[in-house]
């Protein structure tokens, strides 16, 4: 599959977003200039269930800060939702994230003086001000789809590494996004847990329609995923396709 094609979605669905020709530079008229991705085609279906994988330093990071709006392209186009992102001001970028994308981590940054139920309700706390009654129970109803109906009060420092885990996933789709981008989020956890966790993204994947792109270093649940995604020093691997 050549680059070009990469940025048509598997099976022709439509697109949930669309980057075309994107290219990042740090540094840029200085001494120290370098441009860290060249000329990214790349387009993610809804419900879609892909790994992005690649090398230390071939830019995975950077592609996702991109993908999640928190830094912008050098060059490029990137439609996100139906919306051009390059030319939207902060205020409609930060409404934009905070209804379109969900985040995961690999080291779970839950508050420690927050409880579980307090952690995922914190995006709508951001998003949206005062909580409700009704989003508090929606949070609680999240934490016991994840499999912690008995933990809702515990504070992080009570939870194990995969329970933690378990409230940043609940927390990343608490105001249901279509896209959660996840950020190795198994990298912490033994290979029982890392599994539980990756059926979990898989299970709100299928029932939810959830699309999810998964940063993983660990080839064995990267080919699990339908769509495989590789960055090679800045540029989409032409290997790149479908499992």
């Amino acid at each position: 599959m050549s680059a070009e094609a990469m940025a048509d979605p598997p099976g022709g669905g439509s697109a949930l977003l669309r980057l075309t020709d994107v290219h990042k530079t740090y540094g840029a008229g200085t001494e120290v200039e370098v441009e860290v991705l060249h000329g990214i085609d790349l387009a993610l279906a809804r419900g879609e269930f892909t790994a992005l994988i690649g090398p230390s330093g071939s830019g995975k990071s950077t592609l996702l800060n991109l993908i999640g709006l928190l830094e912008p392209p050098t060059a490029g186009s990137y439609v996100l939702d139906g919306r051009e992102t390059t030319t939207l001001p902060e205020r409609e970028l930060t409404a934009l994230r905070a209804r379109s994308i969900g985040f995961g981590f690999q080291f779970h940054h839950l508050l420690p003086a927050f409880t579980a139920t307090e952690n995922v309700l914190l995006p709508g706390m951001v998003a949206e001000g005062p909580v409700t009654p009704a989003r508090r129970e929606g949070a609680r109803e999240l934490l016991r789809s994840v499999g912690l109906g008995d933990r809702l009060d515990y504070l992080p420092r009570k939870l194990s590494g995969g329970q933690q885990q378990r409230v940043a996933i609940a927390r990343a789709l608490s105001l249901a996004p279509p896209l959660v981008l996840a950020d190795e989020p198994t990298g912490n956890l033994d290979t029982h847990s890392a599994d539980e966790i990756f059926a979990l993204m898989r299970r709100f994947n299928e029932d939810r329609g959830v699309a999810f792109l998964i940063v993983t270093h660990d080839p064995r649940l990267a080919h699990r995923c339908d769509r495989i995604v590789n960055l090679v020093d800045g540029s989409v691997d032409s290997g790149s396709g479908r499992i």
